[in-house]
């Protein structure tokens, strides 16, 4: 009766588990569906489910902008801010998790507040800031601007990853003669390497979706794809079909990304949840 109970609870886990994926992506499926109808098919009532596929929105949202040039600036952007965020990361991280003082928590706690500011309340000082500084619609701004905001949040998690490894492992390269940096870079990194690619995974998707800065401090020059999805946008309406498609091609090289790394990401979420 307990094993009949058990397989029917994990039977009902499984279907739930399927059912929250498929509403998840069904979204995600509907636009890459949407960016194969004509216009008048993308705004049919009732939507069509089956119908001709036509490739004239890709070809129209080619003709209207370079793709490639935003998917360049997006993927400078993202590894940029990623690469200087981790950087900063983990020597901060490191501070903390193993020279801890009483303000370690505090500081811990007000880095984390900042992500709960409304990006538009500090939006004047920022443009003013890009503007007299000469950074503004460079990817060197953008950079600098998303690697702040995801700085909090990468802190955290390389802080917790940290505390997962044991101390005893430090406190023997240490007894033989290693100095703070071979600590941090020869035995810390390799062990934490899980958690570090998961954090840089995590921020890079974060960099590539970011849009608000992306849609106020640049216009041209360096504008990312979530700018090149906006530009479909215009006063006469919503054109369906076309933004469909820009938002699968801007949309496609991260989920490829993501699929491909499900794994490393899946293993650095849960480094050190099993002892």
């Amino acid at each position: 009766m307990a094993l009949k109970t058990k397989t029917s609870t994990r039977i009902g886990v499984t279907i739930l588990g399927w059912g929250i994926a498929l509403w998840l992506f069904f979204p995600i499926f509907w636009m890459f569906l949407t960016s194969f109808k004509s216009e008048v098919q993308a705004i049919s009532t009732p939507p069509k489910l089956f119908f001709m596929p036509t490739l004239s929105s890709y070809a129209e949202v080619f003709e209207r902008a370079s793709y490639w040039h935003f998917t360049f600036n997006t993927v400078i952007v993202s590894v940029g801010a990623t690469a200087i965020a981790i950087a900063l990361a983990v020597p901060a991280a490191y501070s903390m998790a193993f020279m801890p003082s009483k303000r370690t928590r505090g500081t811990l706690l007000w880095m984390l507040s900042t992500r709960m500011l409304p990006p538009v309340g500090v939006l004047v000082p920022i443009y003013l800031l890009a503007r007299n500084t000469h950074l503004l619609d460079t990817c060197t701004g953008l950079a600098i601007v998303d690697m702040l905001t995801n700085l909090p949040i990468i802190v955290w998690m390389l802080y917790t990853f940290f505390r997962e490894v044991p101390a005893p492992i430090l406190e023997a390269g240490r007894m033989d003669g290693a100095t703070r940096w071979q600590e941090m870079t020869m035995v810390l990194l390799p062990l934490a390497l899980p958690g570090i690619a998961s954090t840089a995974l995590l921020s890079l998707i974060l960099c590539w979706n970011e849009a608000f800065w992306s849609l106020n401090l640049t216009s041209s020059h360096a504008a990312p794809l979530t700018a090149f999805i906006a530009s479909f946008s215009s006063p006469e309406g919503l054109f369906f079909g076309k933004l469909s498609a820009a938002s699968t091609l801007a949309v496609a090289p991260i989920l490829v990304f993501g699929w491909i790394s499900q794994k490393q990401l899946v293993r650095g979420l849960t480094f050190g949840a099993v002892k």
